[in-house]
């Protein structure tokens, strides 16, 4: 036994591991890399370097000697620059490389800086893109070869591409990392930080997507594509602290990204995938998105999920269809016109081009994850579906169904054999394409590393990532990353809280009760900003006088951006939150709601921290949060940042002094050579003569008379005069605030008395209003004064971005659809010209209800199931109804627009809860109401309405809105969000939210019916009024019959009726659809009808 254990093994062969490029076994020499290095350096002259224009670098999307098409797409040509860039790298591995690692490189620049060039050439749409994310202004995506010129109008070609954008970005710093020089001089590093801004608003910007078309109906609507998000997020973390010039760099060579920007893009494109888009399902698209190059998501369940939907539904047998309904190159797609016409899209079910491009993006991605099944699976995928030229081995552009035999394919998918696109074949190179076949022969021939394609490691989540510079925040490095959970945050992660009181005297009261805080003066040198002053200081970033454009737009950061610690013109900066801003808006007159929102921005950064070094949170305190009856809770959650524990949270209360060393650092560099430097406003510290040390000492509010009621209706009778001495009479708050109003409407804002305007004098109002917790005075003056809160419109795209659509607009009258992101400026007008006319308070309180409703969608998105449509109108409608249920005493009944910010937020939760948690306690017709007026659907049942739409072939109609069955069915699939979306819009003309709940109960009857009997279907429309009608009257003849009840035109006793109990709704639903079949309006469908001639 020890004689075997001793023995020699034999000698093993010498392997190489293909993903590292590197010799396992030393038993034998390596062959000549060179060698096979010189094959692959002829065969990237023949097939890609040969086509690459010698003025701007760039290259057509077919090559071919024959082509005299002289368009390039900046895609394809930023793919041939990484193949030319690969081969590079790869002869960097041997000593004697006869310059050509130096030649390829240089090309591979080249390329890249004819990109720029063209780019920097149209820097004023880059300037206007920011403030205005329209198509008109997006850099194109197509110039002249050798001109660099553009090749379309702006109007006559879908140049709105992020993915593209993002995509030069994240290649450009993965050149730079690997010692090649791209950008040259600061001009150009000021027009890559301007182009860092215009991909950060990708979360909320609809464009073309990768494949220039929009949405699949391919009729010149853009949508927001995940793809997108997600490559422009793999970008924002590329750029972010990269120094433009290498290692060789100065400090105002380095781009910066705003975290927060970051964030939403992040969760966003989680939140999205694995979908594409509204009207795409899946899209091949999302491959190099979530695999090479991006490796825009490290969560693996959702990336498996996401590549496992594409193969599912897009894979064949010659590649992947780019998504379904696709028509692009197919026989049956009409060349003449650009876009389809109306259920056009039909024409193509079942015969979409296959594109082999993304077994190569698989096998890339199976190398990276050492999946050698998949490489073994891939590779002979790819083989088979290659054509062999005088130049090698081709990889066709796509492969289509001949026209004789379409039908045959639409009857037996994937029964014929498909056809070799003449791009890619004999008409010449498919560069993009061929650029990535000849990448992935690198690789799986072992000489080229996946570290060496990927030199900023993308492909390791950020926690494991090498990091190069400790000058610039990055996302966590691997020595910060030693307990990092899976989703990033680290699992110990303190807070730390730094408390500034805005007066001595209030620290000093503070004291007393065992608070420590420190006033500005007590932290000097270091100082205090508002996130106003950082605003301002970004401004400066990106600027350039010669090409026309500024830098940072004026836009507000977000917590994750305040809790950095900033070098700033050679100070030291902290900055508080916005939610410490000093705003005109009531909501932080609210003490209860700003302590809510303390707990939501300290668990959100909890949540989303990835950065290295610890946040820094900053709360400024006020002497006007020390007054009133919340105090008492105000100092309890201050004694919880003491104890170190807010709600699970942990946080080190402390000197701001001590905890610089283990904060997360940013160095603004590029404010150093600002002319003066003092230009930004510290928080200054309050002088007050007289001290307080006891809550008894602090200024009590004067009790006011009780209010004497005023009828608004009689006032209208009264002249101007007359309302003006009745105002100077009356110091009840709600009847100055009804004076004012009146005032208001019939003089305007600047109409003066007694030496203020009404304006003001509302301004005044607000003020005392919030001071008195007269929430109902407060709202109607902040209505009048035409007031919005801040961060309302990232709260619209936050739903909108889950799939949701929003209206706006009081109950029972007309809305607004708001189905695509939107400026604060649009979103106030449309706000305000649907409420005033009907409920002036509505004008602000519905900005309550969005944000508390985008809050909590971002938190608690299971919430929001079945509710597709958030009508804010109806969530008002909503709450009002259980408010009333609440309160049974008539005498004390309170308005919704009475209580607080902080009960209405509370209220909106509980509107979302009630009919889970109180189930057994609430009747019918509550549930019915309730979940109708949030527009709640169970689920599956936009399935179920497409299956009964089959059935339909004269369409569904509800109150007399048709939906119909073509083009319905012929533009659109059954898992497709549009069709709901169209399905919600039907049911949005009913005016009762319990008969909306009673209609969705009575598609799910019909539902079951027809699906229990396969051979059923309607013989013209699916008249759904008239099946609840007659369910009615059959319910009230029983009624009558049993209790001798006469009959009613009120269905309230219906809505109360239990569905699936005996005499419940569901019987009498059946029972009418049922006699809908005996009076012919269902007809059975024969075996001889369904056979196919």
């Amino acid at each position: 036994m020890m004689k075997d254990a001793m023995a020699v093994p034999p000698p093993k062969q010498k392997m190489y591991d293909s993903r590292f490029s590197r010799v396992v076994s030393k038993d034998k020499e390596p062959p000549a890399l060179s060698v096979k290095l010189d094959v692959f350096y002829m065969k990237l002259k023949r097939q890609i370097l040969q086509y690459q224009s010698p003025t701007f670098a760039l290259f057509p999307s077919i090559g071919s000697e024959l082509n005299t098409n002289r368009i390039a797409h900046v895609r394809d040509t930023i793919y041939c620059a990484v193949a030319v860039w690969s081969l590079s790298q790869a002869y960097k591995k041997i000593d004697d490389d006869q310059g050509r690692a130096h030649e390829l490189g240089q090309a591979a620049v080249k390329s890249m800086r004819g990109v720029l060039h063209c780019w920097i050439r149209q820097a004023d749409k880059v300037e206007k893109f920011k403030s205005n994310q329209s198509p008109l202004y997006a850099l194109h995506s197509t110039f002249d070869m050798l001109t660099g010129d553009p090749t379309y109008r702006d109007d006559e070609y879908e140049h709105l591409q992020i993915d593209t954008v993002a995509l030069f970005l994240l290649f450009m710093s993965q050149m730079i990392s690997s010692n090649l020089q791209v950008i040259y001089s600061t001009d150009e590093v000021n027009f890559v930080q301007n182009l860092v801004f215009y991909v950060e608003r990708a979360y909320r910007t609809p464009d073309y997507g990768m494949w220039e078309r929009g949405s699949k109906y391919n009729n010149g609507s853009t949508e927001i594509h995940a793809s997108s998000i997600g490559m422009a997020k793999a970008a924002l973390e590329a750029v972010n602290g990269c120094n433009l010039f290498g290692e060789h760099g100065a400090a105002w060579s380095v781009i910066f990204v705003d975290i927060d920007a970051h964030n939403r893009n992040r969760t966003i494109f989680e939140t999205i995938l694995p979908r594409e888009s509204n009207s795409k399902n899946t899209d091949a698209s999302l491959l190099p998105t979530v695999g090479w190059p991006a490796f825009a998501i490290h969560e693996e369940p959702i990336r498996k999920r996401t590549v496992e939907k594409v193969t599912r539904k897009l894979k064949g047998n010659w590649g992947i269809k780019r998504f379904l309904r696709d028509g692009y190159k197919t026989v049956a797609e009409d060349k003449t016109r650009k876009y389809y016409k109306p259920a056009e899209i039909k024409n193509f079910d079942g015969i979409e081009s296959e594109w082999p491009m993304f077994f190569v993006y698989l096998l890339i991605d199976s190398i990276f994850r050492n999946d050698k099944e998949d490489q073994k699976y891939y590779s002979e995928k790819i083989d088979k579906v290659l054509y062999d030229s005088t130049d090698g081995k081709l990889l066709p552009m796509y492969y289509y169904v001949a026209k004789s035999q379409v039908e045959k394919e639409k009857q037996s998918p994937g029964s014929q054999e498909k056809q070799a696109s003449a791009e890619g074949t004999t008409a010449g190179v498919f560069m993009w394409g061929q650029s990535l076949l000849f990448i992935s022969r690198l690789l799986t021939e072992g000489l080229l590393g996946i570290n060496d394609l990927d030199c900023i490691r993308r492909h390791l989540p950020a926690t494991e990532r090498p990091t190069f510079s400790a000058r610039y925040s990055k996302f966590q490095p691997k020595f910060f990353a030693r307990r990092i959970l899976k989703k990033g945050s680290a699992p110990d992660l303190v807070i730390q809280i730094v408390l500034i009181s805005e007066t001595p005297r209030l620290q000093q009261l503070l004291g007393t009760y065992g608070i420590e805080t420190q006033t500005p003066h007590q932290i000097e040198p270091i100082q205090i900003w508002s996130p106003k002053e950082l605003t301002k200081a970004y401004e400066y970033l990106g600027i350039n006088k010669k090409l026309g454009i500024t830098g940072r737009p004026g836009r507000p950061f977000g917590v994750l951006s305040t809790s950095k610690i900033f070098r700033a013109c050679g100070k030291t900066v902290l900055c508080y939150p916005l939610l410490f801003e000093l705003s005109d808006f009531y909501l932080a007159q609210d003490i209860k709601l700003v302590m809510d929102d303390c707990k939501n921005d300290l668990a959100f950064l909890a949540k989303c921290w990835k950065l290295s070094g610890r946040p820094t949170w900053c709360m400024v305190i006020r002497e006007n949060a020390i007054r009133g009856q919340n105090f008492t809770e105000f100092l309890e959650l201050l004694s919880q940042f003491k104890k170190g524990d807010v709600d699970g949270i942990r946080v080190r209360l402390g000197r701001l002094q001590s905890f610089i060393s283990s904060a997360a650092v940013e160095h603004l560099d590029f404010l150093n050579l600002l002319p003066d430097p003092d230009i930004f406003t510290p928080f200054e510290e309050k002088s007050m003569k007289a001290s307080f040390k006891s809550l008894t000492e602090i200024p009590q509010l004067i009790a006011l008379e009780e209010e004497s009621f005023i009828n608004e209706t009689n006032l209208r009778t009264k002249t101007s005069q007359e309302l003006v001495s009745y105002l100077m009479s009356v110091s009840g708050l709600n009847a100055q605030v009804t004076l004012l109003k009146l005032l208001y409407e019939r003089e305007g804002p600047f109409y003066s008395i007694d030496g203020s305007t009404i304006s003001e004098r509302l301004e005044r109002l607000i003020d005392r209003a919030g001071a008195y917790k007269n929430w109902w005075a407060v709202r109607m003056c902040s209505a009048l004064m035409g007031k919005l809160v801040d961060s309302l419109a990232p709260s619209i795209t936050t739903m909108l971005v889950r799939g949701k659509q929003i209206t706006v607009g009081v109950f029972g009258h007309e809305e607004e659809v708001l189905d695509k992101p939107i400026s604060p400026n649009e979103l106030k007008n449309i706000l305000y010209s649907k409420c005033l006319p009907y409920d002036v308070c509505q004008a602000v309180l519905q900005q309550e209800l969005i944000l508390s409703i985008g809050k909590l969608i971002a938190t608690s998105p299971e919430l929001f199931d079945g509710i597709l449509k958030i009508r804010i109108g109806w969530f008002v409608r909503a709450m009002q109804v259980e408010l009333e249920m609440e309160q049974q005493d008539e005498e004390n009944r309170r308005e919704l627009s009475a209580l607080s910010p902080h009960q209405v937020k509370r209220m909106v939760w509980s509107v979302l809860t009630k009919n889970y948690l109180e189930a057994d306690l609430r009747t019918p017709f509550q549930k019915r109401q309730l979940d109708g007026a949030l527009n709640r659907v169970p689920k599956d049942f936009y399935d179920k309405v497409w299956e009964i739409l089959e059935k339909t072939p004269g369409g569904i109609k509800v109150l007399g809105y048709l939906l119909p069955q073509q083009p319905t069915q012929s533009d659109m699939t059954m898992y497709e969000l549009n069709f709901s979306l169209l399905v919600e819009q039907m049911l949005s003309k009913i005016a009762d939210p319990s008969y909306r709940q009673l209609m969705v109960e009575a598609f799910m009857v019909v539902s079951t019916i027809l699906e229990r009997n396969p051979e059923l279907m309607f013989h013209q429309s699916a008249n759904m009024d008239k099946i609840i009608q007659e369910a009615y009257e059959d319910f009230q003849q029983d009624l009558n019959r049993m209790e001798g009840r006469e009959k009613q035109d009120d269905m309230h006793r219906f809505f109360n009726t239990p569905p699936n109990v005996r005499y419940g709704t569901t019987a009498y639903i059946a029972k009418a659809v049922i006699k809908n079949l005996l009076d012919g309006d269902l007809r059975v469908v024969s075996e001889d009808l369904c056979t196919i001639a």
